[in-house]
């Protein structure tokens, strides 16, 4: 370390407007009163209220970050529901128009998958017994639809 460069050296009043702010008031306070020992007793004075005021603006820079959280996770879940609600819809006028064509491809647009797919998209849930259902479901619907099939003539 240089004999220039000091670890106690005081940041450039410019640097920090809280610093700038304290060494604005010790230097009125030290005017004021003349002696160091009062310049030290109004530093020790001032040091509380920059720490109040420090844990003020940590608390509002908290609350700002909270409110930007939930205003995330809303603005996920809106457009979750629009894009659930949308293919769903998709997904049930596409099986209904080819239903006459494509009985198997119907019975999978408008069946259980399009639950599995409401319930992974619009609701977040995704666990393997309800996965395990739906795909038994969508086996059962497309053997019994295929059973019930005129035979091609």
């Amino acid at each position: 370390m240089s004999s220039g460069e000091n670890s106690s050296t005081v940041p450039a009043p410019d640097d920090d407007p809280i610093v700038s702010a304290g060494l604005e008031i010790a230097m009125k306070w030290g005017q004021a009163l003349g002696g160091p020992e009062q310049l030290k007793v109004a530093l020790e004075a001032l040091e509380p209220q920059l720490k109040r005021e420090h844990q003020l603006h940590l608390k509002q820079l908290d609350i700002r970050a909270k409110q930007a959280e939930r205003r995330y996770q809303h603005r996920f879940r809106m457009t979750s529901l629009i894009v659930g609600a949308v293919m769903s819809v998709a997904m049930l006028s596409g099986g209904v128009y080819v239903a006459k064509d494509a009985w198997w491809l119907s019975t999978l647009l408008c069946g259980p998958s399009m639950i599995g797919m409401a319930l992974i998209i619009i609701l977040r849930r995704h666990d393997a017994n309800a996965m395990k259902a739906i795909s038994e479901a969508a086996r059962r619907s497309t053997d019994a639809v295929g059973q019930a099939q005129p035979p091609v003539v």
